[in-house]
């Protein structure tokens, strides 16, 4: 916090500066904090958005003087996706847990509508992950590893026109989430000129579609000539290297082209010296709080104002949480009843719908049960009557044959020699048949065969009587 801000903080709690008498002690603070600062460590968490092959990955690696070993991305990946890795370094005393979130897939896409949305979830993760460790009961913040992005360092092709659609809807949606700061990547590639011009068009871009990038803070005396001047240089046109090159009788970061050499630290060729002064060097901590008390806090209002928490009640006085928790509490409880009386009325209405269908499916299946019940009825009594009938046909016929039969055998005893010798000239006849009795059932009626046959050998041998006694 700046001094003027403290001063005017100091008149506004009507605090009275008084002098000491002699030394008390508590000058040894900043001391305090330095050691406690360096025994805990520190983290930073650096995100890198870009298209693939852009340079990320190399101009981390020059920034902070190691090799990450990053894996190498292709141009194919069917979404976007953030990967994270974190590392820990050590320079002289001070531990840094450095975190680096790389986009990988950003741009490759062709439908690109939807790329940003997937880092926007991940920021948001990030807070939501920290806001839910401070409401625990239980809290650790102290050894919590905090994994909420403090810088942005955005990759701009190197175009010399303008900024993609694609970049400037990304840095809308990110810039009240994280501290974004725009890096024109592979600055080499273009002339001087045509680098300058093309930082003007960039920042008027950003400009006009209000996209609000990280400016560095001149409130502090100590660093606000230099940084003012740094805000000046932004975009930072940055070139990355690890190869080391002799130029003259040094060892320096450098790229060879068949033109010349681009010296990576030489501040004429690029700003990367720049860059890495202004992240690293000057306003890391900086960065470190903007992240807590600008971007994080606006999440954290947002969220409990969703929840239904407020700072002041209807007539503009302080609410305590208490309170907020108690009528957030009544509030829920009363829609959570009326819900529950909704439901239950819902549940009565719909049973009593499914009674009445199932009454009516009841009724139409008595209905259809009875009309085949009496179709059952009708269709025995049927049955009933031709079997009747059967009988009596059964009976008539049996009277018959026996009738038959009996007129065959008196016949036979009166005249057995010429029925004999009849019965040889039948044999011998070519013509004689087979007599089979046969039935045909239908519709329960008997068709007999036989019956015809019988009547008329009867009658023949009647005939045949007649002639024998003349």
């Amino acid at each position: 916090m700046a001094s003027s801000e403290v001063a005017r903080q100091l008149q506004n709690d009507n605090c009275r500066p008084l002098s000491l008498s002699g030394h008390v002690g508590f000058d040894s603070l900043p001391d305090q904090l330095v050691n406690k600062s360096i025994n805990q460590g520190f983290c930073f968490n650096i995100l890198c958005i870009g298209e693939t092959g852009i340079g990320k990955s190399t101009l981390i690696d020059t920034l902070f003087n190691t090799s990450f070993d990053d894996r190498v991305s292709t141009h194919f990946q069917p979404n976007v996706r953030l990967r994270a890795q974190t590392y820990e370094l050590q320079e002289s005393n001070v531990r840094l847990k450095l975190t680096i979130v790389n986009t990988v897939g950003f741009g490759d896409q062709i439908n690109k509508e939807d790329s940003y949305q997937p880092i926007v979830d991940y920021i948001d993760a990030q807070f939501e992950a920290y806001l839910q460790e401070e409401l625990k009961i239980k809290r650790s913040l102290y050894n919590y590893h905090d994994t909420r992005i403090h810088v942005c360092l955005y990759f701009i092709s190197p175009t010399g026109h303008s900024l993609k659609t694609l970049d400037l809807l990304t840095m809308k949606n990110l810039d009240s989430k994280v501290n974004i700061i725009p890096v024109i990547a592979k600055a080499d590639t273009i002339s001087k000129t045509e680098l300058q011009k093309f930082k003007i068009k960039l920042m008027s871009e950003l400009v006009s579609n209000g996209v609000q990038i990280y400016q560095f803070p001149t409130d502090d005396e100590t660093i606000c000539k230099i940084n003012a001047t740094m805000n000046g240089h932004l975009p930072f046109a940055v070139v990355g290297s690890m190869e080391e090159m002799k130029v003259g009788n040094k060892m320096v970061k450098a790229r060879q082209y068949p033109w010349g050499i681009v010296q990576v630290e030489n501040e004429n060729h690029c700003d990367f010296v720049k860059l890495r002064e202004m992240l690293i060097c000057t306003n890391m901590e900086d960065l470190r709080e903007q992240t807590h008390a600008r971007h994080y806090e606006l999440y954290r209002r947002c969220k409990l104002e969703e929840m239904g928490f407020r700072d002041t009640g209807p007539e503009n006085k302080p609410v305590s949480l208490q309170e907020t928790y108690e009528a957030k509490r009544h509030e829920f409880f009363g829609e959570l009843q009326q819900k529950e009386e909704e439901m239950r009325q819902m549940f009565v209405q719909r049973v009593k719908e499914k009674e009445a269908i199932l009454k009516e499916a009841e009724r139409e299946l008595q209905a259809k049960f009875e009309h085949l019940k009496r179709l059952h009825q009708e269709e025995r009594m049927k049955l009933d009557e031709k079997r009747k009938l059967l009988e009596d046909d059964m009976i008539a016929f049996n009277k018959r044959k026996a009738a038959t039969e009996l007129l065959q055998a008196q016949a036979f005893a009166s005249t057995p020699s010429v029925s004999l010798k009849k019965d040889k000239d039948r044999k011998k006849d070519p013509g004689f048949r087979l007599e089979l009795l046969c039935f045909d059932v239908r519709d329960h009626e008997i068709v007999n065969v036989q019956e015809q046959s019988e009547s008329e050998k009867l009658e023949r041998d009647r005939n045949s009587h007649r002639e024998f006694q003349k």
